[in-house]
């Protein structure tokens, strides 16, 4: 804990040293940023990530912790795929040890099995742009789809969501569909292309915008989003982006809305049981409904109450889903959801503790009013740092928090 006389923290982050007035006593210390950058093997605030397995004092092992945090699950009815610190995953459909797939740089997210389980496409950034790959579905070498520029928008973290999603495969032609914003001049509009698993010229579906869509068993209709807004995190939002679940008929162009809610009704899925599955927040938390086709009647499958349900997938007889950090399973035959226990059993290099050299992380720097020390902020932690002489001290405890724009104020100087 730092004496709240020593150190202020601010909301602002990065500091423009050549903007800065120099102290008269740091006229001769102008590598200050040299200096900082020779803090090395201070050690890091990161902690040791929980161990699938622990041994005990006696010798016996624990049970492996659950994973969480894992997202975009995708099903054939047997497997689930799943992406977990930015990589594909699969396991079976009942939970268990999960095995990696991917392991390339950046993120893969949004995996889809084909109709016969044979192949996975997913969304990946080998190359750096991000883009679309299939691969078996067992595991194996990836392939690129996609050649596209870079989109100025183009994160997971971001409202808009990444680009050239993965979003459905078609049924009868071997066509996978993807939602991209390749000739988009707007980010908040994007539109619905299809590739085959050969990497041919991807060609537009023949509706003007889309977000995520699924395809009727023939292929020849098409339930889709028409806005794409599922990376965006307002609650009971009913203004002009809630969108609704629209059918487009690609014989006769019809275009039907199914929902026709002021509610967020999106992520369709078309059944096999002639029912389009979607969630939508209607009552305070986006649950799984359904509309049946023949009647028309609108169904509700889960009641969550705490967390929402986030980026549904169907294959085969069920739905999976990420709920709370969970993966969570819904069987269409009985109508029952449950939630699939995973563990991950991986080293997890990048949550283990280390030794970091955080003079490459130095985002700001305040000089002490005696002009002795400064005080830097690197990597979360603050320091203080003697102008000329003296040892580096670590005035941060514990990495519970991020620290950043740290300054020296009252009178006290913390010496020399």
């Amino acid at each position: 804990m730092i004496p709240a006389e020593v150190l202020a923290f601010g909301t602002v982050t990065g500091t423009n040293l050549t903007s800065t007035p120099i102290h008269p006593f740091m006229k001769t210390h102008l590598g200050l940023l040299a200096l900082v950058s020779g803090i090395a093997a201070v050690l890091s605030s990161a902690t040791l990530a929980a161990a699938p397995a622990e041994l005990t004092a006696s010798g016996a092992t624990t049970a492996p912790a659950e994973a969480r945090l894992m997202r975009f699950p995708a099903t054939d009815g047997s497997q689930i795929v799943f992406s977990y610190a930015d990589q594909l995953y699969t396991v079976g459909r009942d939970g268990g040890v999960a095995r990696r797939l991917t392991d390339g740089p950046g993120y893969a997210v949004f995996p889809h099995f084909s109709p016969d389980g044979k192949q996975l496409a997913f969304t990946a950034q080998y190359d750096g742009n991000t883009e679309v790959y299939v691969m078996p579905a067992g595991g194996g070498t990836p392939k690129r789809l996609t050649y596209t520029a870079t989109a100025a928008r183009d994160d997971l973290g971001d409202r808009m969501g990444p680009n050239n999603i993965v979003v459905a495969w078609k049924h009868r032609s071997p066509e996978i569909v993807f939602r991209s914003r390749m000739r988009s001049f707007n980010d908040f509009i994007g539109s619905l292309y299809a590739v085959g698993p050969e990497g041919d010229l991807p060609r537009q579906v023949p509706v003007p915008r889309g977000g995520f869509a699924s395809f009727s068993p023939d292929d020849s209709k098409m339930a889709y989003n028409r806005i794409f807004r599922e990376f965006r995190t307002w609650k009971d939002y009913k203004g002009g982006l809630a969108d609704d679940i629209w059918i487009f008929d690609f014989k006769t162009g019809a275009l039907e809305d199914i929902t026709n809610n002021p509610a967020s009704d999106i992520m369709p899925m078309w059944g096999p049981d002639q029912r389009i599955y979607f969630i939508s927040d209607r009552d305070g938390r986006m649950n799984l409904f359904s509309y049946d086709l023949a009647t028309k009647a609108t169904v509700q499958h889960t009641h969550f109450k705490d967390f929402d349900i986030k980026f549904p997938s169907l294959g085969g007889s069920a739905i999976v889903f990420e709920q709370a950090g969970y993966v969570w399973r819904f069987d269409l035959t009985d109508g029952t959801t449950r939630r699939v226990p995973i563990v991950v059993s991986e080293d997890f290099a990048t949550a283990r503790g280390g030794l970091i050299n955080v003079g490459k992380f130095v985002a700001t720097v305040h000089l002490a009013p005696n002009g002795k020390r400064v005080v830097v902020n690197a990597r979360g932690a603050t320091y203080t740092v003697p102008a000329k002489e003296g040892p580096t001290r670590a005035l941060s405890r514990g990495s519970g928090a991020h620290e950043r724009t740290s300054s020296l104020v009252g009178p006290k100087s913390l010496g020399g």
